[in-house]
């Protein structure tokens, strides 16, 4: 595809604010940035329950509202293990969904923590293990790569999009915008 074909491109970046586990609100920030190009279009605020699963549901509420070619999530797990089923979003939408993590999903220590913590720690490891093969991308030179996971795209289109949007850094816009922004409007007492 053309370079400037890219700049025509919808896409969803979502993230969420930080959160306190001593703190007596349950709740974080979930927060959907539609951008074209590098210009933000328009976004979405949700509260999803820290640990709870309504993050999906949320989710697709807030895309309900929009039409775009692709979402790009900061990883599935929002507000702790609210996990983001990826799987649902794209059947929902039929628009390619790639999670994006920083550093290499580490699936033992991720299946420790749901076994520690949740009596339905099964079906959380599920969702988790449905998406499949994890991809490295350098999405900028001389930056050390970030790791996705696709959902309804070739591995080579996710990759050519993420180059695409990482602009500023190693992070795609669109989740580096939603992310200050949940975090900018996290107060601070909820940041972990």
């Amino acid at each position: 595809m053309p370079p400037n074909v890219w700049q025509k491109f919808r896409v969803v970046g979502v993230e969420d604010g930080g959160f306190s586990r001593e703190s007596d609100i349950q709740n974080a920030l979930l927060v959907a940035v539609l951008l074209q190009g590098t210009s933000i279009i328009d976004l979405q605020m949700e509260s999803i329950k820290v640990d709870g699963l309504d993050a999906t549901e949320k989710l697709i509420s807030m895309l309900s509202r929009w039409s775009f070619d692709s979402v790009v999530l900061a990883g599935v797990s929002f507000a702790g293990f609210n996990l983001v089923d990826a799987c649902v979003v794209f059947e929902e939408f039929k628009k390619p969904v790639i999670v994006v993590a920083r550093s290499k999903p580490n699936s033992a220590a991720v299946k420790n923590a749901l076994l520690q913590h949740f009596e339905d720690w099964e079906a959380r490891l599920r969702l988790i293990e449905k998406l499949g093969t994890v991809y490295e991308i350098v999405s900028m030179p001389n930056e050390p790569p970030i790791h996705t996971e696709i959902i309804g795209a070739d591995p080579k289109w996710a990759n050519n999009l993420i180059r695409r949007l990482s602009t500023c850094c190693r992070i795609p816009e669109p989740i580096r915008v939603a992310r200050l922004i949940a975090r900018g409007l996290t107060p601070k007492v909820w940041r972990s």
